[in-house]
């Protein structure tokens, strides 16, 4: 399968010294099977940094391979109370980093709207089972894959 990552610059090597912790699975790459999503946070990044230009970086993957046990993998097909509290747990800078040993993570992104209900489950206002009711409501869910370790990252291959 081909991934795509957005980003102000293209990727030659993806080096996960340079990303950035606290994300929805962790500090790791984050890809999408989706281009025009992964276009959309290139455009995101370059305008958070003012730095480079939109960029798509294309990588394949055999994905077969993560119904092996040479790597760790966690998947969620959907918003679900294991993912809510999944992406609380990596996003919380109390928390001792990483939170986690998967090589990959794959589920849905955490976006500006997701962001919205998880600091309302944080402050109370919602229950868990309602952050996730409202969640699976919500239109457009979109995924993305998280490559956390050397091992994982050595399964891409930068077309």
């Amino acid at each position: 399968m081909i991934l795509f990552h957005g980003s102000n610059m293209i990727i030659e090597t993806p080096d996960l010294s340079k990303s950035k912790p606290f994300k929805d699975f962790g500090r790791g790459f984050y890809l999408s099977a989706n281009e025009t999503q992964a276009q959309r946070m290139a455009e995101q990044r370059t305008s958070l940094t003012q730095f480079g230009k939109p960029t798509v970086t294309r990588f394949s993957f055999d994905e077969t391979i993560m119904e092996s046990e040479e790597l760790k993998v966690l998947v969620f097909n959907d918003y679900c109370e294991e993912w809510a509290e999944f992406v609380l747990k990596n996003r919380d800078i109390n928390q001792p980093q990483p939170t986690h040993n998967y090589d990959i993570v794959y589920g849905p992104i955490a976006d500006d709207g997701v962001t919205f209900q998880l600091r309302r489950f944080k402050a109370g206002a919602i229950s868990l089972k309602e952050l996730v009711d409202q969640l699976r409501f919500a239109k457009g869910i979109t995924y993305q894959y998280f490559f956390g370790t050397d091992l994982a990252l050595s399964k891409l291959k930068k077309l």
